[in-house]
């Protein structure tokens, strides 16, 4: 058998499915930060035997979603200080790369693109749906990073972006304004649709200091040393 004989796999694999359905409850909170997941209850809800549902509790181990305690079981991750530091120096560092890229390709493709999800956000706002808000928010920053046309980038921004999801919720309760969202990722479109790189490099890194201070007061990206990852 050659490598031009394998043939794509259509089919997407039982612990595979169970690990989907298990991010997603976590990234949206439907599985809260400290929550332990018991395999009896697990299989019986999925409907599966425990070696598909062990399998794909351990893609989650490897993502860095669940944590594993000696005698005691699997766990949803708390996102302590020093996690959200962690989170969004690492993000910082993908989406500069990737606002670069955009910056040196079709700028108004890509500010067009930005602009669906900002005008998700908005009408999120308008109907008092937070959950929706986050979820446009997060899409930004997706397409964001899927513009610089970067495999990589996307690869590694993936599990950043699902913990991200996590902190949003958190996040939303620190705006007296939920406009304020909007208009941070607006001016992030306009510097882009400009060619402005300086000021977009500059309130890209602004929105992610922000939330950090949001989120971990006390904590700053540029400012101060980074506090111990939990």
């Amino acid at each position: 058998m050659s490598l031009s004989d394998i043939e794509p796999v259509s089919r997407e694999s039982t612990a595979g499915i169970i690990a989907r359905q298990l991010r997603e409850a976590i990234m949206t909170g439907a599985l809260p930060p400290g929550t332990q997941l018991g395999e009896t209850d697990l299989a019986a809800r999925f409907q599966v035997s425990r070696g598909p549902l062990r399998e794909a509790m351990q893609h989650l181990v490897s993502e860095g979603l669940l944590r594993s305690e000696r005698h005691r079981g699997l766990f949803v991750i708390d996102l302590g200080p020093g996690d959200v530091y962690d989170i969004y120096s690492a993000r910082w560092a993908i989406e500069r790369a990737a606002l670069l890229r955009a910056l040196r390709g079709d700028r108004e493709q890509v500010a067009v693109t930005l602009e669906q999800a900002v005008t998700e956000m908005a009408a999120a706002a308008g109907a008092d749906d937070p959950s929706a808000i986050s979820t446009a928010d997060l899409r930004f920053h997706e397409a964001l990073i899927e513009a610089s046309g970067s495999k990589r980038l996307v690869r590694m921004a993936r599990t950043l972006l699902i913990e991200t999801r996590m902190c949003l919720a958190a996040l939303q309760g620190t705006y007296q304004r939920v406009e304020e969202r909007v208009e941070e990722h607006t001016h992030i479109i306009e510097a882009l649709r400009a060619g402005d790189e300086a000021r977009a490099l500059a309130l890209l890194e602004a929105h992610m200091e922000d939330a950090v201070r949001r989120l971990a007061p006390g904590t700053s990206l540029t400012q101060s040393e980074a506090p111990p990852v939990g």
